[in-house]
Order: C-alpha cells, then structure tokens, then sequence
C-alpha cells in the first residue's frame, strides 16, 4: 500500500502541475494581448449602474456609515434603514457559495438557498441589534454555537472541537501571529462543516444529520490544524532550518506513506511544542485516515499537491533573480486550488467535475488578493511572491509579468471563462475586487496607495482610471465575512488583552485580600483561643482561589462604585465562611479529605474536635467582620446581615443533603438541587451582598439569581470533572475523592460526556441572564468562562 501512495501522491501531483500549466499558458497570452482590458472595461460599466448611485432615496436622510471595530451594531442597522442590507447579505452569501463551496451562481438550485440563507442571516442579524448602539459586538456567540449545536444534536462535537481550539490557543508560540492562526482554523473547520451541510439533504434522517455533522467538525478541525502547525509554523521563523527540514521531512513522509513517522530528537526549547504538535497532528492524520475509506488517495494526493507546492515557493529566495514566471505562478495555482478542493475531498463528496474546476480556476485570484494586501510586510520578512519578486527585478526582467494584471487576467477568466459571464457572478467578484482596493488604501494611506499604483497598475491606463474612479466613488461593495472577519480578529486580540488586565486584577485583589485575612493575637490571650487562632489562620493562609470575595470585591468596586477599603470586612466575611464550610467538609465525618489548598487538612494537624470549633468559631468572626460594615446604610447592613444567615443555615442544609446522598443513585433533579445549596448559594452570595448594600431593584436582583444558579451548577459540574481527570498537582487536592466516598456527583449520575453537556447547557442560561442585565457584565462573563475552562 505504501508504494502505491508514494506512486500516486507524485504521479497526481504532475497531473495536477500539467493542469496548471496549461491554465497559465491561457492566462500569459491573455495578458499579453491584453484582451482583458476591454472586456473588464465593459463589465465595469455594467457593474458601476448599481454601485455609483444610492439605491435607496432614505441614505440622503441618514448619514453613510462605515463598518468599524465597536461599531458593527450601528452599521448592520444603518445598512437596514436605508434599504441596502438585503443587497448586502445576498452579495455577501453569494460570495461565499462562490469561492468556499464552489457553486456556480446561475444555477436556481444555489440561488435558492443564498436567499434562504441570506433571510436567516438577516433575521439573527435584526435580533442580535435590537436595541443595540455603536459597542462592541458579537453576533455569533460560544451561546449561539452551542445552541445549535443542541439543535442539530451534535454537542458533544461542538465540545470537543471547543477544547482543541482553546489547548491549540495555548500552545501558539510567540513569533506566530495568533489570532490569524486560530481564525484560519476556525474559518477551515466552518468551510468543512458548510460542505457536509451541502452534501445533506432534505430526506437525510435526523440522526445521520447528525452524524455527518459531528464528522465534518472533527475531520474540520483535523484538517484545520495543518494550517497553524505546518503552513504558518513553518512560514514564521520559531524554528532553525534544521528543525524546519526534519519537521518537512516527516510531513512529507507521512502524506507519502499514510504513516506519521515517530518525531525523533527535538532539542533546544522548541521540544515541548514540537511533541505536543506531532501527538495532536498524528491524531487529526489518523483521525482523517480512518474516514476516508476508499476515497483515501484523493485526499492524500491534494494534501501532498498543497504540500508540495507551498514547500517549493518557500525554498525560493529572494536574491535569486532567475525564477521564471512558470517557477513563480505554478505552485501559486497548485496551493491555492488544492487547499480548498482538500476541504471537500476530506468529507468523501462525491465527484463533481464543476466544482472541481471552479475551484481549480478560483484559487489563485484569492492568493494573489492576499499578496498584493501583504506585499510590503512580505518584503521585510524577504518572503518570495509574484509581488515581491516583481518589485524586486521589474527593472532587469522585462519579461516578468506584472502580478496586479494578471490578477486583473484572472478576475476576466473567472467572469467570462468559467461563470460564462454570469451578471450575478460579475457582481460579486467586481464588488470583492474594489472591496478589497479599498480597504488596502484605507489601510496603508493615500500616497502609500497612489505610489503602490504607480508601479503596477501603469500596464493599462484607460482600465486603471476607471477602477481607480470606482476606489474612490462606488458605493455598496462591502462584504459581510469581511466584517466578522475584522470582528473575530479585533476581538481575539482585545480578549487576549483583557484577559491579561484581568488575571492581574485577580492576583492583585487575591493578594490584597490574603493580607487582611490572618486573625491577630493580642498579647493577653487565652490559650485555648490562641489554638482557634491557629488553627483558623492554618485554614486561611492555604492557596486559595479566593473566588468569592474576589467577584464581590469587582461587583463592588467596579460596578457598584464602593470605595475598596470600605468593602473588606465583607470580603474577609465571605471568605471565614468559606473556609468554615471548606473544614466541615473535610472532617472524617464527612468527605474524610486528606489535602485541602495544596496543604494537610485542619483535623489531621489538629484534631476532629478542633476543626469543628475552628469553623464555629469562624462563622462567628463572618458575622463581627459584616456587623463593621459602617460606611453603608445600616438598613441595608441589617438586610444583608439577615440575607448572610439565611445562606449559612441553606448552606448545613446542602451539606447534609450531600452526606445523605452518598452511595444512593440521584437524579439529575436531586443532584442540582444539592448543588445549589452546596455550591451555588455561596455564589449568590458573593453577588447578592453587594448589591444588596448598593440598594440595587428586585429585577436586578432576581437576574443576578439566576446568574449565580447557572453558574454555580457550571462550577459543580467542572469540580466534577476535575475530579475524575483533573491533576492534583494544580487541583491542590486528592482528585478521585467522589468515587472514594461513593459520592454521586454530575459525572456519575450522566457520565463524563453528559456532565459536559450539562455544564455548557449551564454555562449558556447563565450568559443569557447577563445578556438582560441593565448594566456591564464584562467581568462575570470573564468570571463564567474561567469557571468553565479552569484546570484547579
């Protein structure tokens, strides 16, 4: 078998490169004769009757909007007051059909479904704006995905993939360009899934829908990941060329022979991410193996066409003036159409020669976009592409042809060689073309933008004065991938960023309030007390999360606005109670835990006895420490005294509703019920106490309710988890305790896939009681989401 791969990967690929040869040869003499020009001066004249000229009389009464980072909200309604989002999202997803799933747009069957698609886009996209005014957005949310994902019975997949996206994120190394390398992937794996939904149809039945769909999500993400891992890794500069040249070595071997060779010897401090990168990629290799079938070849010999060429363009250099037009354009074509036919193929679709063509003749207009948009960074970084070469030798190779008019040659072919001069087809690739010339001059400036047309759009000056009368002057060109695009992009990069801003926070606010914890001696203590002291204080100086003071202290500084010193009596308050429940949980009477925050258990450096006055004792201080609250209106202090014992006694009542569950079968019923009076009560808590104190309405307060039920339930559910597969280490205590006890818990009663299930069912109620909060809710969505994804 592995000789017949290796026969076929290079037999396919010559077959192929003859193919791109010949697609070439058609576009040189194209351009040469320069009979595109004519052709694409008509065309634009038909286009511009639709793009120079409002087309609706109610843009006069509303100023023109342009899409913009925070602003999208804003834009999406404008687009819908003055008639022009209709038009929008039908160019929009035609576009899409065009260039991800290779339809031709004058066939009724697709025209069909854009405008299906198209009318569900408008619809979520008139919902998700309701209401909304110029802030950031997201119109399609982890709660979106995974409600669909509940839809289409396909969670557990939605699951899956969420966590290898998230432990990739990890694991992207400075010198890479991350939030590109995790939008590339995602845009992969949507492509896949966006194939697999096309090859579905009407008769399909719900549970070979789902199969499909869960499959094409895997075999998305297994593919996907070829494109930070290998693409982009080996484009960056974070390894050596000798780790570069064995890392090519075994991708090469493994596309040759269906096997992935072992990863060898891999020293210096690129080790750990190059295992970690051949273990993940040898799954996802083996994973798309398994699933091909008899369709096996087709998929190995595109992903060796891709392969191949991309390596022979990087093995070029820059100071090499020889490379002929063939040697620069070829593996554009061959790595442009295969990276998207791959997507298909890897699905086993079945032969459809209009697609494959389409999608043969379509890449390179895309590429060549890209590297026009790119140019001057590649130049810095000496990248070697039919732009820089250009810029490079146009002076001493006259015979080089200039890649902005062959780019020009290409958007000709497309329109009147394969769509047969389609109106529908004209409009979407002249629209994305002007798109795209227009958003680079905003980018780089006007007189960066003019010098850059000097140099390359001098081949055809009548053509040129039209397209750059159209840069400046038409109208509705945008494009709605462009947005989520930008979107995705600006807020990957300002998550990155405040989840910085608030793990420091965090630690400083944890380090604030561990400084205020310890319990003072006074020099004429009692001995018996002194031991309480110590004992509490052992309790206290563990390593803590300090969860629950930490998300009061942010609801009451930062949303409520209390001075930060005014509020620590509370924090240390929250905190004596936790720490309280912590030790009547460990005691052999209960839980019989060993560890607890990394350190001994209070009973076995003491004794029973010592660790239950220890907790009395420290319910006592919560309520000294609440009774101090001074700077507050004492009718709410009083409330919120009354609110804390009431917690404390529902508190007893879920512990022992917990001791009386041990070794009997619950019901997901029982099981929450104990979890929120275990858990999800002390979460209330730390919520509640300050918004109690800052007079806050019921609806508030019934909302911040539900929050903390949701989101107490998510915690439960990822203590569970961790539980059973989490690292004690890290956890700071015994894992494997539940089943010790014979303690039902989420993971027992559903198993591990179900708790999972449950958890994120939880995560999304809890976020879509923020979405109806009246104020920010910036940092308990940051709050939920640690909870979901922490690994202690």
């Amino acid at each position: 078998m592995n000789k017949e791969l290796i026969v076929d990967v290079d037999t396919s690929y010559r077959q192929a490169e003859q193919k791109a040869k010949q697609y070439f040869a058609s576009l040189y003499k194209i351009v040469k004769e320069k009979t595109y020009a004519p052709a694409l001066t008509e065309d634009f004249r038909l286009w511009k009757e639709h793009h120079t000229q409002h087309g609706s009389w109610l843009s006069f009464l509303s100023p023109r909007r342009k899409s913009k980072a925070g602003h999208n909200y804003s834009y999406i309604q404008w687009l819908n007051r003055t008639g022009k989002l209709d038009d929008y999202l039908d160019r929009s997803i035609s576009y899409i059909y065009m260039r991800d799933l290779g339809k031709a747009l004058d066939s009724p069957d697709t025209e069909a479904k854009i405008q299906r698609v198209a009318a569900d886009v408008k619809q979520r996209l008139l919902r998700s704006t309701k209401g909304k005014q110029d802030e950031q957005s997201e119109f399609f949310s982890l709660v979106e995905l995974y409600r669909w994902a509940q839809k289409e019975d396909v969670e557990t997949a939605v699951i899956w993939v969420l966590e290898k996206l998230r432990n990739v994120a990890s694991h992207i190394p400075e010198g890479m360009n991350a939030e590109h390398a995790q939008r590339k992937l995602i845009k992969i794996i949507v492509g896949v899934v966006l194939h697999a939904s096309e090859e579905i149809s009407e008769e399909t039945s719900t549970e070979e829908r789902a199969r499909r769909l869960d499959e094409a999500i895997r075999l998305g993400y297994s593919y996907g990941l070829t494109y930070p891992f290998i693409d982009d890794l080996l484009d960056a500069q974070v390894l050596t060329d000798q780790e570069k040249a064995e890392y090519s070595r075994v991708i090469r071997a493994a596309l040759c022979t269906g096997t992935v060779p072992q990863v060898g010897e891999w020293t210096g401090e690129n080790n750990a991410l190059m295992l970690y990168i051949h273990a993940e990629l040898t799954e996802a290799f083996e994973y798309i193996k398994q699933h091909q079938q008899d369709a096996q070849s087709q998929f190995f010999e595109l992903a060796y066409t891709f392969f191949h060429s991309q390596e022979r363009d990087r093995a070029k250099n820059l100071s090499d003036a020889a490379y002929t037009n063939e040697e620069l354009y070829i593996p554009v074509i061959l790595k442009s159409a295969a990276s998207r036919l791959i997507a298909r193929s890897v699905i086993r679709a079945p032969l459809d020669q209009g697609f494959e063509d389409r999608t043969f003749f379509y890449g390179i207009y895309n590429q060549l976009a890209d590297d026009f948009a790119d140019m001057f960074d590649d130049m810095k970084d000496g990248a070697v592409t039919s732009y820089t070469y250009y810029l490079t030798y146009r002076d001493q190779r006259p015979d080089l042809i200039n890649p902005y008019e062959l780019y020009w040659t290409v958007i000709y072919y497309l329109i009147h060689e394969v769509y047969h001069s389609d109106a529908k087809s004209r409009e979407v690739i002249l629209s994305r073309a002007i798109n795209g010339l227009k958003r680079y001059k905003a980018r780089i400036g006007t007189e960066q933008y003019n010098r850059t047309m000097d140099i390359f759009a001098s081949g055809n000056s009548v053509l040129n004065r039209i397209i750059q009368r159209l840069v400046q002057k038409a109208d509705d060109v945008d494009f709605f991938d462009k947005l989520l695009r930008d979107q995705f992009i600006n807020n990957l990069k300002n998550e990155r960023k405040l989840k910085e801003e608030f793990k420091k926070t965090i630690q400083a606010t944890r380090e604030q309030i561990n400084s205020t914890l310890q319990i003072a001696k006074s020099d004429e203590l009692l001995a018996t007390k002194e031991i309480l002291i110590d004992a509490a204080n052992y309790s206290l100086a563990g390593d803590a999360k300090r969860l629950r003071p930490i998300i009061t202290w942010f609801m009451g500084v930062q949303e409520y606005g209390f001075k930060p010193e005014s509020i620590v009596p509370l924090l240390r308050s929250l905190e004596y109670m936790h720490t309280a429940s912590l030790i009547f949980d460990d005691l052999p009477s209960q839980d019989n835990a060993s560890i607890r925050r990394g350190r001994s258990t209070l009973h076995q450096i003491h004794n029973s006895a010592t660790a239950e006055l220890t907790g009395l004792y420290l319910i006592q201080k919560a309520i000294q420490d609440q009774t101090s609250l001074d700077q507050f209106d004492p009718k709410a202090v009083l409330k919120l005294i009354h609110y804390s014992s009431r917690t404390t006694e529902e508190l007893c009542m879920g512990q022992l509703m917990d001791l009386n569950a041990k070794g009997k079968a619950l019901t997901l019923e029982q099981l929450n019920m104990i979890c929120f009076y275990k858990t999800g009560i002390a979460f209330e808590a730390a919520l509640l106490m300050p918004a109690i104190l800052a007079n806050v309405d019921d609806q508030e307060i019934s909302l911040l309710k539900t929050f903390a039920y949701h989101a107490g339930i998510a915690f439960q559910i990822q203590d569970d988890l961790l539980d059973l597969e989490g690292d004690a280490h890290l956890l700071g205590k015994s894992v494997g305790q539940d089943a010790l006890n014979n303690t039902s818990n989420f993971v027992t009663v559903l198993g591990q896939e179900g708790a999972k299930k449950e958890m994120w069912k939880h995560y999304c109620l809890a976020m879509e009681a923020l979405k109806e909060m009246p104020r920010r809710t910036t940092f308990l969505q940051h709050i939920l989401n640690y909870l979901v994804n922490r690994d202690r």
